[in-house]
């Protein structure tokens, strides 16, 4: 028999929807005004004309940020840092997290505590960026003149996600380990044969943070990178942003797009790749972080 909805539960449910429905039309607003902004006439922008659909429709705006060079090589050096950063990051953290879930390493609460510790406090930007400079001087030492592997290097550590996956690999039985032990599987075949495979959505939703992480990643990108040809897609924009808003090439503009719509079909085109990853991962992401959730 079905049972009766209460009052009290159809109102809770109508305003579950009512909010999420609202939460929804914020979150997705902002991306269909960009879209609207890029590919409309330079009038209905300049005079605050758009609110949602696109007016005096053209493509010039992305017509020429495609004929762009800088902002190809841009989008070549987002890729190198996302899927290098991404893959080292991952190794880090699965090797961190695997250790730290077993109790017989040594010091292990220790090593928990001063991992937790770093989330609370931090030395700051001042230090950090000192370190970064020593890690530099020794990559040039080594002959490693490429910038963009010390912001792969240096930024390939996240507390957050460590703990995540370690609290995955810690549910995972021990049975099934010892019994891979028996039949004489050695410890990185345990981790790869047995611990992996069990926490595929962890993992997946850890290098979901990750490839975000490195794909928006601005301040220490700028900050690490001294050649302009090596600079990411985000810093791209942000000079891209102060060149479009000099006073001097405004004035004399005369173009039919708008100066800001150059820069909504770059951050247009910077969007769009995590778009369509996120869909394939999004099935992990919720069962990831409850088998990844901080457990006391």
């Amino acid at each position: 028999m079905k049972r009766k909805t209460e009052l009290s539960e159809l109102i809770f449910k109508i305003l579950s929807y009512l909010f999420l429905t609202v939460f929804a039309i914020c979150c997705i607003y902002p991306f269909l005004y960009a879209i609207s902004a890029a590919i409309s006439g330079r009038f209905a922008v300049e005079y605050g004309q758009i609110v949602l659909f696109p007016k005096d429709i053209q493509f010039e705006a992305f017509e020429i940020m495609f004929k762009d060079n800088m902002f190809w090589n841009a989008y070549t050096n987002t890729l190198f840092l996302t899927f290098y950063g991404t893959l080292w990051s991952m190794f880090v953290a699965i090797l961190g997290g695997y250790a730290l879930s077993k109790k017989r390493l040594l010091f292990r609460k220790g090593f928990n505590f001063f991992l937790v510790f770093t989330m609370w406090f931090s030395a700051g930007i001042v230090p950090q960026f000192l370190n970064y400079i020593d890690t530099r001087t020794v990559f040039q030492s080594l002959g490693i003149t490429d910038d963009k592997w010390l912001v792969v290097i240096a930024m390939g550590m996240a507390a957050m996600n460590i703990i995540l996956l370690r609290n995955a690999f810690e549910g995972v039985p021990s049975e099934i380990e010892e019994a891979a032990i028996v039949d004489g599987a050695t410890e990185m075949q345990v981790l790869t044969n047995v611990y992996l495979p069990m926490s595929k959505s962890t993992i997946a939703t850890v290098a979901l943070f990750f490839a975000i992480s490195r794909w928006n990643g601005y301040f220490w990108a700028k900050q690490m990178i001294s050649n302009n040809n090596e600079k990411p897609l985000q810093v791209f924009i942000r000079q891209q942003l102060e060149y479009y808003q000099n006073p001097d090439l405004m004035s004399a503009w005369d173009e039919a797009y708008a100066t800001d719509s150059a820069v909504y079909a770059l951050i247009v085109c910077s969007v769009i790749p995590i778009l369509i990853i996120y869909p394939f991962i999004q099935k992990y992401f919720a069962k990831g972080v409850n088998m990844g959730g901080i457990k006391e």
